[in-house]
C-alpha cells in the first residue's frame, strides 16, 4: 500500500521531470558516434553519458520509479539494463511481459524520468543469473554449443529476438524513445566458442529489427585476448574494468580495437558479487570515486556496475565454478542498497559527478522506512514427502537410470529421485556419487523417512545410510542455481551420473518433480499458522542432526493504529539452517544462515496486507529448531535492519558492515 503523501511526492516529481524534458519531434532525434571528434553526438551535440545498471528483473516493480528517481538525482542521464531471457520465456514458446517482467514499462517509466538506456538483450547476460540469462530448456537439445552458430541454438535465439527486439525498437532513441545504445551478446571473448558466425548472425538479426542506424556495441573485459573473440566490425567496441585497474592501459586495449571514437568503460565495478560460504564482497567508497574522477576527467562514458543491485528473488541466483553459487541478495555493495537505500558511496559519487556535470536540484527520495514486525510462530505442516499428492501434480515417471532435471522438464527448484533397497544395509554402507561428482547440487537423503545426511556438489560426495530390505531410499535434490559465467553454463542438475550403494549401481527409480510454487500459491488458506502474537516456543533437535524436509507456516498481522504501515522489513531465521521461503505465496528466494554471509532476506512492503493476516510459508530442507517435536512451534522474526555480512566459520560469527 502506498501512502498518500508518498504517491502525491513521486507523482510530483515524475511530472516535473517529464515537462522539463522537453523531447523532440522523433524524426529530429539521433544518436551516433563522432569519430573525428571521439565523442557521441546526440542530436548533433557531443555528448558523454554517466551511467548506473540497475536490473528491472531484481527490482519490483513498485519501487521502480523509486530507484530510478533517486539514480536521476545522483547526477546520472543514463541507466545500464539487461533482458534474461529465461526471465520472459520460462518455458518454450511461454512469453511473460506482465507486472515485475514489464521491460517496455520500465524503459518508458526511465524515459519519462529523463533517462537515456543503454539495453543489453543478450541472448546471454551473465549478470549473476541463472545460466547468464539463457532459458535451461535449451539444454533439452542435448548436443546444443550453447553462444555458437549450432542450428539448434541460433533457431531459438532468432525466435526470441522476434519476439523482443520489435518490442523495443519504438523505444530507440530515434523513435522517440530513451535507448541510444544496445549490446550484442556480453563478454563474448571471454567464453571459448570464439564463432565469428555466431557474432555475425546476431548482428543481422539485430539490425533487421531495429535498423541500420542504431548504434550497436559489445562489451569485453579490458585484455586484448578478450576483445580478440569479442569484437566485430559494425559493432563498437568497449570494455569493462573496475578500480584496482589501469584506466590508461585498460583504454589503451578499447583503442587498439577502436583507434577513434568515445572511451567507454562499461562496467565500472561499484561493489562485487557474494558466494554462499564467503566473506561479503565491498569496495571501499574512497577507491570508487578516485578511479571514477579519473575516468570522468578524460572525457570517458561510463556505467557503473552495479548501481542498485536488488535481489534474487526465488531461484534466479546464478553460481561461478568451481561450483559456488550466489545468495539471494544482489547488494553488491552498490550505492544504493539492496533495499534501495541511500549510502555513504551514494552521496560520494554524486559529490564527484557535480564536478564534471550539473545534477538535477531539489529533494533526493529518502531511504524508504523499514518496520520490526516481531517473531512470528511458525508451525511443521507437512514433510515434502508426505505432501507428494500436492507438489507433483504431473505425477511421477520411472526410470532405470537416474534422469536430470531437464529431462523431466523441471526447470528449477526440486526433484525427489525414490528407489526401494534391494538388500539388508543394517550396516551403515557408503551412497555415493563419486566418482563423477553426480549430484548437482544438493541432496536431502532419507530412509524410510529417516534423515541420513545431506550429499553436496564438490564437497560432500559420500555418506553412509544405513535400510532394511523394501525400505525407500529418497533423494530430495535441490537446483541451487545454473553457472551464469564461463565455459560450463551448459549445468545440467539433478543425479546427472549414476549412484551407488556399496558395491551396487542403484536402479529402477522413481522420480517427482516438484511444483513448489503452485503447492504454495494454491494451498495458503489451508496451510495458515497461528497468529504473530502466539509464543514460539523451545524445542531440541533430533539426535541425527537433521530433520525431514518439511513446510512451516505461519500468520501475522500488520499492528493497527501505526500510520504508513505496512513497510519493507527484513526476516531472519534463528536456529534455521537451509531452505526456502514464501510470504503470501510471493517467493524471496533461499535462506542459508548456517553458511553465509546472508542472514536475512529483503521483504518489499507491497507484497503485505492490511486487510487479513499475512502468511509466511518456510520450506526448511537440513534442521528445523523444532523438527522432532511434532506440534511445537519454531519462529521467524521480521526485523528493520539487514544483515548479509555475516558468516559462519566452524561455531564463530563474525559480521562485517552492511
Amino acid at each position: 500500500m502506498v501512502t498518500l503523501g508518498v504517491a502525491l511526492h513521486s507523482l510530483a516529481q515524475l511530472l516535473l521531470l517529464g515537462s522539463a524534458l522537453g523531447f523532440r519531434n522523433a524524426s529530429q532525434r539521433m544518436f551516433e558516434i563522432d569519430y573525428n571528434r571521439d565523442c557521441f553526438l546526440k542530436d548533433g551535440q557531443p555528448f558523454r553519458y554517466i551511467s548506473g545498471s540497475i536490473h528491472y528483473s531484481r527490482v519490483p516493480r513498485f519501487y521502480w520509479a523509486d530507484r530510478l528517481l533517486k539514480m536521476k538525482m545522483a547526477g546520472l542521464n543514463a541507466i545500464q539494463t539487461y533482458v534474461p531471457w529465461n526471465f520472459h520465456e520460462p518455458q518454450p514458446g511461454h512469453y511473460e511481459f506482465s507486472e515485475d517482467r514489464d521491460v517496455e514499462y520500465f524503459l518508458l517509466l526511465a524515459h519519462k524520468l529523463g533517462l537515456l538506456v543503454i539495453l543489453r538483450p543478450g541472448p546471454y547476460i551473465c549478470a549473476e543469473w541463472d545460466m547468464g540469462g539463457l532459458p535451461a530448456w535449451l539444454l533439452e537439445k542435448q548436443s546444443i554449443v550453447l553462444r555458437s552458430s549450432d542450428p539448434d541454438y541460433l533457431a531459438a535465439v532468432d525466435k526470441w529476438l522476434g519476439i523482443l527486439l520489435p518490442k523495443m525498437k519504438p523505444l530507440l532513441y530515434e523513435n522517440g524513445g530513451p535507448i541510444i545504445t544496445v549490446q550484442v551478446e556480453n563478454e563474448y571473448g571471454s567464453y571459448y566458442t570464439c564463432d565469428y558466425d555466431y557474432l555475425r548472425f546476431l548482428q543481422k538479426r539485430f539490425r533487421y529489427h531495429l535498423g541500420e542506424s542504431v548504434l550497436l556495441f559489445t562489451t569485453d573485459g579490458a585484455k586484448q585476448e578478450f576483445l580478440q573473440c569479442g569484437t566485430l566490425q559494425g559493432l563498437y567496441a568497449t570494455v569493462d574494468f573496475g578500480v584496482d585497474s589501469n584506466i590508461t592501459g585498460a583504454f589503451l586495449v578499447q583503442r587498439k580495437a577502436e583507434p577513434t571514437g568515445p572511451l567507454i568503460n562499461s562496467e565500472f565495478y561499484t561493489g562485487w558479487l557474494d558466494h554462499w560460504g564467503k566473506r561479503h564482497s565491498t569496495v571501499k567508497t574512497e577507491a570508487v570515486v578516485s578511479s571514477l574522477s579519473d575516468i570522468l576527467a578524460r572525457g570517458a562514458n561510463v556505467n557503473m556496475y552495479m548501481f542498485i543491485g536488488g535481489t534474487n528473488f526465488a531461484y534466479w541466483n546464478g553460481a561461478n565454478t568451481p561450483y559456488a553459487a550466489q545468495p539471494t541478495s544482489y547488494d553488491y555493495d552498490a550505492p544504493l542498497s539492496e533495499a534501495g537505500d541511500l549510502t555513504e558511496k551514494y552521496f560520494a559519487i554524486r559529490r564527484v559527478i557535480q564536478k564534471f556535470e550539473k545534477v538535477p536540484e531539489g529533494i533526493i527520495p529518502p531511504s524508504t522506512p523499514k518496520f520490526a514486525y516481531g517473531k512470528v510462530a511458525l508451525r511443521k505442516l507437512k514433510t515434502m514427502a508426505g505432501a507428494l499428492d500436492i507438489l507433483c501434480p504431473r505425477g511421477s515417471t520411472k526410470s532405470l537410470y537416474p534422469l536430470t532435471f531437464i529431462q523431466v522438464k523441471q526447470y528449477f527448484g526440486f526433484v525427489l529421485y525414490r528407489t526401494t533397497l534391494l538388500e539388508d544395509y543394517s550396516n551403515s554402507t557408503l551412497l555415493s556419487s563419486l566418482p563423477f561428482n553426480g549430484v548437482h547440487d544438493l541432496a536431502y537423503v532419507s530412509v524410510d523417512g529417516v534423515p541420513q545426511g545431506v550429499l553436496e556438489r564438490n564437497h560432500v560426495l559420500s555418506l553412509k545410510i544405513r535400510g532394511k530390505a523394501g525400505a525407500s531410499l529418497d533423494l530430495l535434490v535441490e537446483n541451487m542455481g545454473r553457472v551464469n559465467y564461463g565455459s560450463y553454463i551448459n549445468d545440467s542438475k539433478g543425479l546427472v551420473f549414476n549412484m551407488t550403494l556399496g558395491s551396487h549401481i542403484l536402479t529402477n527409480w522413481t522420480i517427482f518433480p516438484l511444483d513448489t510454487e503452485e503447492a504454495v500459491r494454491s494451498h495458503l488458506g489451508s496451510w495458515g499458522g497461528r497468529d504473530a502474537d502466539h509464543r514460539a516456543e523451545h524445542c531440541t533437535l533430533s539426535s541425527s542432526n537433521h530433520t525431514l524436509p518439511a513446510f512451516y507456516v505461519g500468520n501475522f498481522s500488520i499492528p493497527s493504529g501505526i500510520p504508513d504501515l505496512p513497510q519493507d522489513t527484513f526476516i531472519q531465521f534463528p536456529g534455521w539452517t537451509k531452505g526456502q521461503v514464501w510470504i503470501n505465496g510471493f517467493n524471496l528466494g533461499r535462506y542459508w544462515p548456517a553458511r553465509g554471509p546472508q542472514m536475512t532476506l529483503f521483504v518489499p512492503k507491497h507484497i503485505l496486507t492490511t486487510s487479513a493476516p499475512n502468511n509466511i510459508t518456510v520450506l526448511e530442507l537440513e534442521r528445523a529448531p523444532c523438527g522432532s517435536c511434532g506440534p511445537q512451534l519454531c519462529a521467524v522474526e521480521l526485523v528493520d535492519k539487514p544483515v548479509i555480512g555475516a558468516h559462519v566459520v566452524g561455531q564463530d560469527l563474525w559480521q562485517d558492515d552492511v
